[in-house]
């Protein structure tokens, strides 16, 4: 870890609670918008105005010098992170109801613990491993590789989805942590909504009249290959929520992040867990199945035990310190 890398616990787990806060309702959003809507129409609206407020931000962060980055491959490379992690979240919440999905995303702190050891040289010992393996295993039992697809009501690839996401998510916030020595926090989310910006057009080119798309396919592909339409009245003002949050979204998380270190920030990510299954209640009318609680109750229970082991080992660290007198 760079030495120069900020270090402000209180204020990052802050903006983890505003963002994760943000991205339940966006969850939400996205998922109500399902039906009717293709996945990249939806990215690239709520990407296009969430650029707008986040170039706000920009000027209030030191205007438009703070943009320019000599990281760009980077920066590249984190924005195509979370863009797949993004399209495989949502295509995930278009055929799995928003409790489930996100149950299975929440892998994504373990991960993050995991891999800390090979991309940030941190030390995780023998009994963070295991809770790290006792979330998997929490993943497993959601996974029910016991059940038929019809008793699941989608694929073992829709299953997927979400673990793929939160690998890709983890692998993002590692790299925030060393970018944001050197970037602002608005900087680093104009970055991302600027690579949505680019594959939602993309998509729009090569799929935007619907050609691909077919009625008999699973609702995750329908999600992906329908055509772009004219958003419906009732419907604007979703899109321009969903562009609001994505402005916070992307500059809280990307500040928590940037200023404190991965393994205290990531288990405060939990609050969007009983989040998902109250909008899931609330909109959809949705509960977990059995199995789906007991994989809620073993991730986060691993995810906190990491938290509170790397807290242990840091107050035990600050008493062996030796006490400098001049």
């Amino acid at each position: 870890m760079n030495a120069n890398a900020q270090n402000q616990p209180g204020i990052a787990i802050a903006f983890v609670f505003a963002g994760v806060f943000a991205i339940s309702i966006n969850d939400m959003l996205i998922k109500q918008l399902s039906g009717g809507y293709p996945l990249h129409e939806i990215v690239f609206a709520r990407a296009f105005i969430g650029i707008l407020f986040g170039l706000g931000l920009v000027q209030l962060e030191g205007g438009w010098r703070i943009l320019k980055t000599s990281q760009w491959h980077w920066h590249l490379l984190r924005g195509i992170l979370v863009v797949i992690a993004n399209m495989t979240f949502f295509l995930a919440l278009a055929a799995l109801p928003l409790a489930d999905a996100t149950a299975l995303f929440f892998v994504a702190p373990l991960f993050i613990t995991l891999l800390s050891i090979p991309l940030l040289g941190e030390k995780v010992g023998a009994m963070r491993l295991g809770a790290v393996a006792i979330g998997f295993l929490g993943v497993v039992i959601m996974q029910r590789p016991w059940a038929d697809v019809q008793t699941l009501q989608a694929s073992r690839l829709v299953l997927l989805l979400p673990v793929v996401a939160a690998l890709t998510y983890a692998l993002n916030q590692l790299m925030t942590r060393k970018l944001g020595v050197n970037s602002k926090a608005s900087a680093l989310a104009i970055y991302i909504q600027g690579t949505f910006l680019v594959v939602s057009i993309g998509f729009f080119l090569i799929a935007g009249d619907g050609r691909f798309a077919s009625a008999d396919s699973a609702p995750s592909m329908q999600f992906l290959l329908r055509a772009w339409v004219w958003p419906a009245q009732e419907d604007v003002w979703v899109f321009l929520g969903l562009g609001l949050n994505a402005a916070v979204i992307g500059y809280c998380l990307s500040q928590a992040y940037r200023i404190a270190d991965v393994a205290t920030v990531a288990p405060f990510e939990y609050i969007g867990l009983p989040l998902a299954v109250f909008w899931g209640l609330l909109i959809f009318g949705d509960l977990p199945v059995w199995e789906v609680w007991v994989g809620i109750a073993l991730i986060i229970g691993s995810g906190l035990f990491v938290f509170l082991r790397e807290r242990q080992k840091a107050r035990n660290l600050l008493k062996t310190r030796p006490i400098r007198t001049g």
